[in-house]
């Protein structure tokens, strides 16, 4: 609900000064020389009128522009000299949210309208009736309510635009905030990996030349950490907006399913549907999902077999991950980094994540990625 600036709901407001400009132009009217009897009742009837129609100033400021005008000549008609309040308010409101040719428009061809009103409808000599049609609708007045809602526009479209800038100021510092982050983490992991990597390179050169068989454990570690490597490169790049080494997407998971098939961990990998050309973003989440899933399940599941399913939709990309291992059915995943991150990259996409137990035990990751509208 619309909230006015001390907290009060802007129908509310709206009511209050309809019913405000209503009272006053009923009171100028019946506090003024009254005229014949048989047209007075249409005059307080259009009074009236004019200023209630002030509550849908927000919703149809164009047509209370029209319907204030016309009560306006109406009760002149009937002959009240009552000032158009109604018109005035209704002038405010309409150049308040950008209508200021037609609201020129409109109040030239009312002043005229007024004038000839006068001289048709009046007795007297043509001045007199001029005059009597200058206080309905004077023109100091009317100026005066065309610059205070071209004054207001003015300040809220300046106010949006410090707010945008003030967004767009946050954004660029949390960007260059993670990039911080993501330069000291790749300078303090770099070193740490690399001293893995060499050591199991100089493990295996060792053992291929003694004529030993290589532990498969070994190989994988000897090839984790050559991912590892080339991941943190390619993530430090991608948030420098490097495009010379793109992040891994949907063409990698093959590989990555035969990286921890070689830990041991039996998984099997289904693609099904037609491939379409998926964004770049839809990729990296796929790739980010089952990556995260299946080193999960090697680190805490205890499952000896995974399953990962990827279907292409005509609207979505749907992954799957499912494991036996010892997840209970009913229990509440463990909250960590992992699921946190899988969780705010799919939300980011507009997509639906589900991580739980399995009731035939073991654990499921489930995701739906939309293809239309992600970059």
């Amino acid at each position: 609900m619309d909230k006015g600036r001390f907290g009060v709901p802007a129908w509310f407001g709206d009511w209050v000064i309809a019913l405000g400009v209503a009272a006053l132009l009923l009171g100028t009217g019946l506090s003024g020389k009254r005229p014949d009897a048989d047209p007075a009742w249409l005059g307080y009837v259009l009074l009236a009128a004019g200023g209630l129609a002030l509550v849908a100033r927000r919703l149809a400021p164009r047509a209370v522009l029209a319907v204030t005008g016309l009560c306006a000549v109406g009760y002149q008609v009937a002959g009240f000299e009552v000032l158009a309040v109604s018109y005035l308010v209704a002038v405010y409101g309409a150049v308040r949210v950008g209508y200021r040719a037609l609201t020129v428009a409109a109040s030239v061809t009312l002043l005229a309208a007024l004038h000839l009103t006068a001289l048709v409808f009046r007795d007297g000599p043509a001045g007199e009736a001029l005059a009597q049609a200058r206080h309905v609708l004077e023109v100091a007045w009317l100026v005066a309510a065309f610059a205070a809602g071209e004054a207001l526009r003015q300040a809220e479209r300046r106010a949006a635009e410090a707010e945008r800038t003030k967004e767009e100021t946050a954004r660029r510092s949390a960007d260059e905030e993670r990039l911080r982050i993501a330069r000291e983490l790749h300078d303090s992991l770099t070193h740490q990996i690399s001293v893995i990597k060499v050591q199991s390179e100089v493990a295996v050169h060792v053992a291929r030349r003694r004529g030993e068989q290589v532990p498969e454990a070994l190989l994988a570690i000897q090839e984790a950490g050559r991912e590892a490597s080339r991941e943190l490169r390619a993530t430090l790049e991608a948030l420098r907006d490097d495009d010379t080494t793109p992040p891994p997407g949907l063409d990698d998971i093959p590989e990555l399913v035969k990286r921890f098939q070689a830990t041991g961990l039996e998984v099997s990998l289904t693609i099904e549907g037609h491939r379409n050309d998926v964004p770049a973003a839809v990729g990296r989440t796929a790739y980010r999902i089952v990556q995260e899933s299946l080193t999960n399940i090697v680190r805490h599941s205890a499952a000896a077999t995974a399953s990962v399913r990827i279907a292409h939709r005509p609207d979505a990309l749907a992954i799957r991950v499912d494991d036996d291992g010892r997840a209970i059915p009913g229990a509440a995943p463990t909250p960590g980094l992992g699921l946190l991150g899988m969780r705010e990259r799919v939300t980011a996409l507009g997509g639906r994540l589900r991580a739980e137990p399995r009731s035939e035990g073991g654990f499921t990751v489930r995701a739906e990625l939309p293809v239309n509208g992600a970059s």
